[in-house]
Parts: C-alpha cells; sequence; structure tokens
C-alpha cells in the first residue's frame, strides 16, 4: 500500500515559520517528482511546489516566491516544504504529491496524493 503523509502543519502567527514533511511509504519514490499543493475553503486547489526526483529542477508558484523553499531527503524518502513570512493568505490544507513526471506536478496533477495537513496563519 502506497502511502504519504503529511505533518508539520498547525497554528502560526502572520510572520512566522513552518516546515512541512512529506513521508512516503510502500514503495521508493526517490525516482519520483514530488510537490505540494493546498486548497483554502471554498477555493480551488493550488499548485505550491515541485521538486524533481534528483532535486536539481524546482518550481515554485508566484504567489509564494521568495517565502516557500521545496527540498528533498531521498535517503529518509521524504520531502519538505519550508514555509517562511507566512501570511493569513497562506491559511489552507496542504497536500504532499507524488508522480513519476516533475512536470505533470508543475502543471497540477499527480498519480499520488497524501491526506493534507492544516496550517492557518492568524493575523
Amino acid at each position: 500500500q502506497v502511502q504519504l503523509v503529511e505533518s508539520g502543519g498547525g497554528l502560526v502567527q502572520a510572520g512566522g515559520s513552518l516546515r512541512l514533511s512529506c513521508a512516503a511509504s510502500g514503495r521508493t519514490f526517490s525516482t519520483y517528482g514530488k510537490g505540494w499543493f493546498r486548497q483554502a475553503p471554498g477555493k480551488e486547489r493550488e499548485f505550491v511546489a515541485a521538486i524533481s526526483w534528483s532535486g536539481d529542477n524546482t518550481r515554485i508558484a508566484d504567489s509564494v516566491k521568495g517565502r516557500f523553499t521545496i527540498s528533498r531527503d531521498n535517503g529518509k524518502n521524504t520531502v519538505y516544504l519550508q514555509m517562511n513570512d507566512l501570511k493569513p493568505e497562506d491559511t489552507a490544507v496542504y497536500y504532499c504529491a507524488a508522480d513519476l513526471g516533475y512536470s505533470r506536478i508543475a502543471a497540477g496533477t499527480a498519480d499520488y496524493w497524501g491526506q493534507g495537513t492544516q496550517v492557518t496563519v492568524s493575523s
């Protein structure tokens, strides 16, 4: 059974930081592209960041560029999203995704999804 499990969400004040983690189990995702999406109440799912299997290529959404960073540790089968200078508009459920195609994630789709972790930013 393939699982992507997110952690690290929570409540933080505006200007604060959080680091989300996504651990994969059930198979080795070291050759998969990985990414993060988010969905706020009443809004469509939004692409946040993607990283290629090697980590050499990353793509960050304009809405979070300069504040969020994506990284991965293939030895731990884990991808991270470092979120700095958080704003109330960053409040959403954040989802981890994995796909053989890094470009597919950057385009908004993926074969594997986690259950999501809530991030709430208070003003």
